[in-house]
């Protein structure tokens, strides 16, 4: 007997109760992403760890870009195909969340697809205004030949602008830490040890 999941893959279920959903690039990203964006905000401000502010930055700037090529060209979860949704799907989804029946997805839900789709967005714009203070600032960085020397009305710009999405990315991962936790209790799945291990219940 066979029973249809999410994806329209095929699942024994005398033979199999969980499937591989994420890939180890996918749960290496995550990881080293949260270790990355905190190290950075945690060490913003300060003289003496800017160099480690600066280089946990790039390594969050490295991480978004391999994830957007890998949303293109990876494995089947791991496709923005599989997880960006309209939003009317996105709010029907969040309805059922309220109603505590919401539908099970084996990758991503369209609520967890739409936050992921905004935690690259406040990333990318926050590196790019932090590599922008730091050429302002220090006339230094991939900026620094464009952005060097323009002035403190333009660092104050940049710094503010920075700080801004650095705090909105805290929010969004906050919400998403509370989306997981709730997502995990109405389907009685452990998220977190899914994205360690990288595989799922796989009944609906």
């Amino acid at each position: 007997m066979t029973t249809e999941v999410q994806t329209g893959i095929p699942i024994e279920k005398s033979t199999a109760r969980e499937v591989k959903v994420w890939d180890p690039l996918v749960r290496v990203f995550h990881w080293t992403l949260v270790i990355g964006f905190f190290t950075a905000y945690f060490t913003e401000g300060e003289d003496e760890t800017l160099l480690l502010h600066t280089w946990a930055g790039y390594t969050v700037a490295g991480l978004v870009l391999v994830r957007l090529l890998w949303g293109f060209i990876g494995t089947r979860h791991a496709r923005f195909s599989d997880f960006v949704f309209r939003w009317a799907v996105v709010k029907d989804y969040l309805i059922g969340v309220l109603k505590l029946k919401p539908q099970r997805y084996l990758g991503h839900n369209p609520a967890g697809g739409a936050m992921i789709v905004l935690l690259l967005i406040s990333l990318t714009l926050t590196v790019f205004f932090g590599m922008g203070l730091y050429a302002v600032d220090e006339n230094a960085g991939p900026l620094a030949g464009w952005l060097g020397g323009l002035g403190e009305t333009w660092e104050d710009v940049f710094k503010e602008v920075h700080e801004f999405f650095a705090n909105f990315t805290l929010f969004l991962v906050i919400t998403h830490v509370a989306g997981v936790i709730v997502e995990s209790l109405l389907h009685r799945e452990n998220l977190v040890r899914a994205m360690v291990t990288g595989r799922k219940r796989a009944e609906l």
